[in-house]
């Protein structure tokens, strides 16, 4: 794997719990989505499309429209924290989610066993389609709306979806805004016990 392949990897996170959150996540701490490539590979890696899937097509217009949509579900999901309707936002989003999803298609590996694949290459308005239907029924579910959590971490705007047990998560990620969370408790106590 080329080293600039495996740091794309690692930077894409995926742990919001709805693929429309992941999208909004990936803003931060720094643009995520600053090509074609990386769009590509957070496709493949949110499992918006089966597992070897050709992109071969995404291009510019596939990355504007994919931060476009990203900035329409983060107004979106905003509004809900803050009480403010973002009714524009919703509008466009509304109007991705009326592109057809891509169809699945059955296909029969050597073993005899089933896998998914898409029946065509994916256009963009069709995965657009996807992560905007993802959000409409994440804002319009009030148990899942209900679960919506914005992360404690210091400066992370990230919000997720709270699925633990009684409902306690805290952080987007235990491994990176809860770590970091973890080390500064510990750099305070020992800043403490020094003193």
């Amino acid at each position: 794997m080329a080293s600039g392949m495996a740091t794309a990897s690692y930077e894409l996170r995926f742990d919001s719990g709805r693929i429309c959150l992941d999208l909004t996540a990936t803003t931060h701490p720094e643009e995520r989505l600053d090509s074609a490539a990386r769009l590509s590979a957070w496709i493949a890696a949110s499992g918006l499309v089966p597992a070897g899937t050709p992109l071969a097509s995404v291009d510019a217009a596939w990355l504007l429209g994919f931060r476009e949509l990203r900035g329409h579900i983060a107004q979106l999901v905003r509004g809900e924290f803050d009480a403010r309707p973002a009714d524009a936002a919703l509008a466009r989003v509304n109007a991705a989610a009326l592109g057809t999803p891509p169809a699945p298609w059955a296909v029969r590996a050597d073993d005899g066993s089933l896998h998914r694949r898409l029946r065509t290459p994916p256009g963009c308005a069709e995965l657009l389609s996807v992560v905007a239907r993802d959000a409409l029924e994440l804002l319009t579910d009030p148990v899942a709306r209900a679960s919506l959590r914005q992360c404690e971490g210091d400066n992370c705007p990230i919000v997720y979806l709270d699925t633990s047990r009684g409902r306690r998560r805290r952080w987007c990620s235990s491994e990176v805004c809860g770590n970091r969370e973890r080390v500064a408790r510990h750099r305070r106590r020992a800043a403490l016990a020094r003193a």
